[in-house]
């Protein structure tokens, strides 16, 4: 037996669009850090909203539906370029994903989400959530900590926190760490991918819920001020010392 499916329906292009049971019962899903809600068209990463056209975000639900599984670029066509539509199907999908990938920071050459299978199609390779709730933007701020001043902590009396500015640069940070490239750490920090932040000096939490242990948090003082970054809850405390 199939698995049940819910119709969503696109007035704009008069289409439909399935939302398979990998999504919760209002249309959403999310993976990394980011959230989509295929019914209002939207995606956002943590309590952020990313605009994004609307064919970007059909091909994305698209993919979506079969994560892992190969969706063919002639399977697309049918599905989101009526038959009697006379356009460049093949620049119109090229330009969609291109834009899907600027959206989702993602990679052609290391694809973490959108992947391409030369002359056949593309693929979403990243792993989908289940916990809804946990990733949406709504809920967010409902936390009792999101909102409160806390101050950077560190062991071994250390004078600096390495603080990743976002998901993307957190993975690629434990990812060059694993392989103990200081060199690609160094050049994280050169161009502010990694910020150093000093220990005892505040910052706000902006999201407990968005990241699994990390917190959303924007620097309220130093070098840094006013950036935001993603700190572990170890690295934080209530009081300065």
């Amino acid at each position: 037996m199939r698995d049940p499916v819910l119709v969503c329906y696109i007035p704009k292009t008069q289409t439909f669009m399935a939302v398979s049971n990998k999504f919760d019962a209002a249309g959403r899903v999310a993976f990394g850090p980011f959230l989509v809600d295929l019914r209002a068209g939207e995606l956002y990463k943590g309590r952020r909203k990313i605009k994004v056209q609307q064919l970007p975000m059909q091909v994305l639900g698209a993919l979506l539906e079969r994560p892992g599984e190969v969706v063919e670029r002639e399977e697309l066509k049918s599905r989101l370029w009526p038959a009697d539509t006379f356009v460049d199907f093949e620049h119109g999908l090229n330009t969609a994903i291109k834009k899907l990938r600027q959206a989702l920071g993602d990679s052609t050459t290391k694809p973490r989400y959108i992947e391409t299978l030369p002359k056949k199609g593309y693929r979403f390779a990243g792993k989908l959530q289940r916990e809804m709730e946990e990733a949406s933007p709504r809920r967010a701020t409902s936390t009792s900590i999101a909102g409160k001043v806390l101050y950077v902590y560190a062991e071994q009396q250390m004078e600096f926190v390495v603080a990743p500015v976002d998901e993307i640069s957190r993975e690629e940070w434990q990812r060059l760490q694993a392989l103990s490239d200081d060199v690609g750490v160094s050049m994280m920090i050169a161009h502010n991918r990694l910020l150093l932040l000093e220990v005892g000096k505040p910052v706000r939490v902006l999201s407990a819920n968005a990241l699994r242990g990390w917190y959303e948090t924007r620097v309220l003082e130093g070098e840094h001020y006013g950036k935001t970054a993603l700190l572990p809850r170890t690295a934080l405390r209530e009081t300065a010392k």
